[in-house]
């Protein structure tokens, strides 16, 4: 992938994959381009060159709304839920796209995240900022992705709450869905990572699995504080 904004290019030449049921991680310095390469994943910036796959169809074209249509799910860092509309609705609003019954798909979800199912008619701008954060997650899920895109998940919350948000992404994955996230908290990512990108300036400057890169003594000493 080449883009960036303007003229100026934020990503130069980088390459990200995830495959089904796989964690894959991308790490790196801020104005790496880490979340610049998400956005554009998802269709929120056009591309001056380089392709987005899934399931084998280029979606490179493709808005986001139609990405999503192709099994694609996004969760922004920031602004990522109705914070005048409950739990409930939030999870409805996610189902937007879809023609079926959505009750199952909101069980399953709380059956995830049962904090959720215990607030389902509190407001989301009520709730703790992890809450909040399985709320973006659940309403991601209400399209049943087959790809989810998550951009810094666990910013702000406490250690306790971003362990407890990587348990369930680890339980995401393990129904079939492929998860590509950014993360600040590199080690711990990495870490549930089947497959780390660590990008700088635009660019792949590591790719290899979680534990090689966590073992990886130039990427200690680099990006993981020694």
């Amino acid at each position: 992938m080449i883009g960036g904004y303007g003229n100026a290019n934020i990503l130069n030449d980088c390459t990200i994959s995830v495959d089904q049921g796989e964690i894959a991680v991308v790490v790196g310095p801020n104005g790496a381009g880490k979340s610049t390469a998400m956005k554009a994943i998802f269709g929120m910036l056009n591309l001056k060159q380089g392709q987005i796959v899934i399931n084998n169809e280029d979606v490179t074209k493709l808005e986001p709304q139609e990405r999503v249509l192709k099994g694609m799910g996004f969760v922004p860092q920031s602004n990522n839920v109705f914070t005048t509309m409950t739990v409930e609705e939030n999870l409805e609003m996610g189902g937007y796209i879809r023609r079926d019954e959505l009750a199952d798909t909101i069980a399953q979800i709380y059956d995830l995240f049962p904090v959720l199912k215990e607030k389902y008619h509190q407001e989301a701008g009520e709730l703790s900022g992890g809450q909040r954060q399985q709320v973006a997650v659940g309403r991601a899920l209400m399209t049943n992705p087959q790809v989810l895109l998550l951009d810094e998940p666990t910013a702000g919350v406490s250690p306790i709450v971003m362990d407890e948000l990587f348990d369930k992404i680890i339980e995401i994955a393990e129904t079939g869905v492929a998860i590509l996230m950014v993360e600040q908290n590199a080690r711990q990512a990495l870490n549930i990572a089947d497959k780390g990108f660590v990008m700088v300036q635009g660019e792949n400057k590591y790719i290899d699995s979680g534990k090689a890169l966590l073992e990886n003594e130039e990427v200690r000493k680099a990006f993981l504080g020694g």
